[in-house]
């Protein structure tokens, strides 16, 4: 018999049944949804019957992406970022390239059989942050509203920045199977994943400008529109060859740039479904790939996991954030609180599905750093903020801290977060 789906449902009932007392403790929902699928996966009861690389593991991760992907770039106010524009733009355009960077050169010291191809996809697959999984960082109204929006404004992009990223450095490595030309694929992938998502954005911000000036479109439909055009996006450019991610991306940012007056509205349910996507993944992720992975984990592989989410993040970090007269508490709490969630998740997935050199040891780092993220960050969220916040307050009494006081719009939280500010 096999009671992998009465076991999600099971476990999505009591982590709904206990969600308002978990939030009040340094336990999260994403913590209590990996434990379980550890548990349930092979390596304890093993009730869960899929492998890493079935073609349902990769379509859910794949679905809950898109739909993710579109979410976020959709929720970006741009007139508002370009204002506010120098913390997050320093946090991708210096941050990243730098987390990528130093995650590459650790990975070439630990792992002496490594090739610098090795080293890019895992660095680039760990780069994204998921700031979902410290959902009070970016919630907490104590927090100064330009650290926390800063946050959740790179945790919503960054993801969409890294797609094109692995697919070149997937698309260049001697390790990927089947690739002949890989300026062919990259052209392909990026070229109609743009066309799928420009047409699908567009269309979508077209009927909700036109139908709905009309009042043709009844509410409950208004909440499919998203959905349905992230479903379109992916679809259209995975029908061309190209890339499923970059078209969800690009049509979300389309869509709230066209259709921005309306869409805030309109994305609970999409919020709501990228939600529920993202337990279920991270269920299966804790029975299918974190669970096995942990036969296979070595002192190296531990080591890079822990300087991963410290050393890797937090001084790229501190570089990005030089000049902008941030304190010092400042930058170590941003430095921190860089998750590592759904999208690493997904593309180690995609690395399963395409990569050979190294694979054992690349995704078991990768798995590894993203279970070590939920239970670190988890733990961590509640009493960091309290601590920084009860700085910040002293702080404004004494002196304003000018960086961390200047204002910020207040831009929609990304998943778990949503559903506790919606």
């Amino acid at each position: 018999m096999d009671w992998g789906l009465a076991t999600l449902g099971l476990v999505l009932l009591i982590v709904a049944g206990g969600s308002q007392r978990l939030s009040n403790t340094p336990i999260t929902p994403a913590m209590v949804v990996v434990a379980v699928g550890v548990l349930v996966g092979p390596l304890v009861l093993d009730d869960v019957t899929l492998g890493p690389t079935s073609s349902t593991v990769r379509t859910l991760a794949e679905a809950t992406l898109a739909v993710v992907l579109f979410s976020d770039a959709s929720r970006i106010n741009l007139r508002a970022l370009r204002r506010e524009a120098t913390l997050p733009v320093r946090l991708l355009g210096i941050g990243l390239p730098l987390t990528i960077l130093l995650g590459a050169l650790v990975a070439l010291a630990i792992f002496s059989s490594f090739s610098l191809s090795d080293a890019l996809i895992l660095s680039v697959v760990l780069a994204p942050t998921d700031a979902g999984l410290g959902s009070a960082v970016v919630t907490d109204k104590r927090l100064p509203r330009r650290v926390r929006q800063s946050l959740n404004v790179e945790s919503g992009l960054n993801d969409g920045i890294c797609v094109p990223l692995l697919l070149i450095v997937l698309a260049t490595a001697s390790g990927a199977g089947g690739v002949s030309d890989p300026a062919q694929v990259i052209g392909e992938e990026i070229g109609y994943g743009l066309i799928g998502g420009i047409v699908a954005g567009a269309l979508a911000a077209a009927i909700v400008i036109a139908a709905g000036a009309r009042r043709l479109i009844d509410d409950a439909w208004r909440q499919i529109i998203p959905v349905a055009a992230a479903v379109l996006a992916f679809g259209t450019a995975d029908a061309l060859g190209g890339s499923g991610f970059i078209a969800a991306f690009t049509a979300g940012a389309l869509f709230g740039r066209i259709a921005h007056h309306g869409v805030e509205g309109m994305m609970a349910f999409t919020e709501q479904a990228g939600a529920l996507l993202d337990s279920i993944t991270l269920l299966v992720f804790g029975a299918v790939l974190l669970g096995p992975a942990f036969e296979h984990v070595s002192w190296q592989i531990a080591l890079y996991a822990l300087l991963s989410l410290t050393v890797v993040r937090m001084l790229p970090v501190a570089i990005s954030l030089l000049g902008t007269h941030a304190r010092a508490q400042t930058v170590a709490f941003v430095g921190w609180f860089g998750p590592r969630g759904l999208a690493s998740i997904v593309f180690a997935v995609i690395v399963e599905d395409t990569y050979q050199a190294h694979g054992d040891t690349l995704l078991t780092a990768a798995y590894l750093t993203v279970g070590l993220s939920v239970l670190l960050h988890g733990l961590s969220a509640a009493p960091l903020v309290s601590r920084y916040s009860a700085w910040y307050r002293a702080a404004s009494v004494e002196r304003v801290p000018a960086m961390e006081s200047e204002p910020a719009h207040e831009h929609r939280a990304r998943g778990q977060a949503a559903l506790r500010t919606g």
